[in-house]
């Protein structure tokens, strides 16, 4: 099963008449945050005096340097206190909050924008719910417009960033002018299970705290100006188009269900799923590209979601790339672990930090997650 949405190519349009080109939407401001300490894969395993060697094993190979994580607190005797459903709960809440607001304010600082400009604020979660949702309570912490549009997209893991990219930029084509604000903020230590099985080992080895936002604007491609923040950020791309797969015979290989051993929600990955996704990598970014008349060769900045070592691999072979072409994703990996639905914005930003997107290029976004789903978009400097 897959579906596609294939947003208007303002290259096109109208071409050779006067007709004025539609909006298109353009990411204009990025801006991410991380909570509690930058620990070293080693730092982690002794702080739970895991001595298991497989289980050393899986953390030690995992092509992760550090995350940054928030611990649970320490007992009389030094070991880490269990947490509770409830505890991670309120933990998701408390970490989501802070970090979220960093990288929302550090997402307009960039853009040029203010709260107040905002028109739509996106937020997007996996590893806590909480109602009302996290859309409102930034509204009511960051002083944002009362009357701002919000929508919360929870469960949907991983690939959600881009899930939501496409909503956001659909709604940005729909309000020219208007500001809209993705916000994806993944408190990944709120969703841990601690226990001795190779199940929660693979998945304990991987994820990071961390949340990245982005600006999104709509203007017409030959006005003489763009809308707040968007003539003031030059070297921005705009949004071509997106293009979606479900792996509907893998729909169980990457879960987040309820363990009754452990009276908590613990999240599963198929050992197979790296090569699953590979496998239908090449399907889903061949279909994105021939709908704007483009091959593999004609892109050249890829930002791949920083799933883990084996995955990226996976579909850095099956569609032809370089370890040049993702370095941005190899590199959060190292430095942050998988942050889920906000590592393709953390490897975005470092993109744009290295000043070497010229106008023209094209570029593709890639995330994958539960469904077994594998989202992209196409984006135009």
């Amino acid at each position: 099963m897959t579906t596609t949405a294939i947003l208007v190519d303002p290259g096109t349009a109208g071409a050779g008449t006067d007709v004025k080109q539609p909006p298109t939407a353009a990411l204009t401001g990025v801006g991410t945050a991380t909570a509690g300490r930058s620990y070293t894969q080693r730092e982690v395993l002794d702080a739970f005096a895991i001595t298991d060697p497989k289980v050393r094993s899986v953390f030690l190979n995992s092509a992760i340097e550090r995350r940054h994580l928030t611990l649970p607190p320490t007992g009389p005797d030094g070991g880490r206190l269990p947490e509770t459903q409830g505890q991670l709960l309120a933990k998701h809440r408390r970490i989501a909050l802070d970090m979220g607001a960093r990288a929302l304010l550090a997402c307009l600082t960039d853009a040029g924008l203010e709260p107040a400009d905002i028109g739509l604020l996106c937020c997007v979660t996996t590893t806590g719910f909480l109602t009302p949702g996290l859309s409102a309570l930034f509204i009511r912490e960051l002083g944002l417009p009362v009357a701002t549009s919000r929508v919360d997209v929870v469960g949907m893991g991983c690939n959600a960033g881009l899930n939501a990219l496409n909503t956001v930029a659909g709604w940005a084509v729909a309000h020219p002018g208007s500001v809209a604000v993705l916000l994806c903020v993944e408190a990944c230590s709120a969703a841990y299970v601690i226990d001795s099985t190779m199940r929660t080992a693979v998945v304990n080895s991987l994820f990071g705290d961390g949340a990245a936002a982005v600006a999104v604007v709509a203007d017409s491609p030959d006005a003489g100006h763009g809308p707040p923040g968007l003539s003031g950020a030059p070297g921005r791309p705009r949004v071509r188009a997106f293009a979606s797969h479900l792996i509907t015979d893998a729909v169980d290989a990457m879960r987040y269900d309820w363990d009754d051993s452990q009276g908590k929600f613990s999240f599963y990955l198929d050992p197979e799923i790296p090569y699953v996704v590979g496998a239908h990598a090449e399907r889903v970014v061949d279909r994105l590209l021939s709908g704007a008349g483009l091959r593999r060769s004609d892109i050249r900045h890829w930002l791949v979601h920083s799933g883990g070592k084996k995955v990226v691999d996976a579909v850095r072979v099956n569609l032809g790339l370089t370890r040049h072409d993702v370095r941005h994703t190899t590199g959060v990996l190292r430095d942050h672990g998988n942050l889920s639905s906000g590592s393709f914005l953390f490897s975005y930003e470092r993109l744009l930090r290295e000043h070497v997107a010229e106008p023209g290029d094209h570029g593709v976004l890639m995330t994958m997650g539960p469904g077994s789903t594998i989202e992209t978009a196409l984006v135009q400097w």
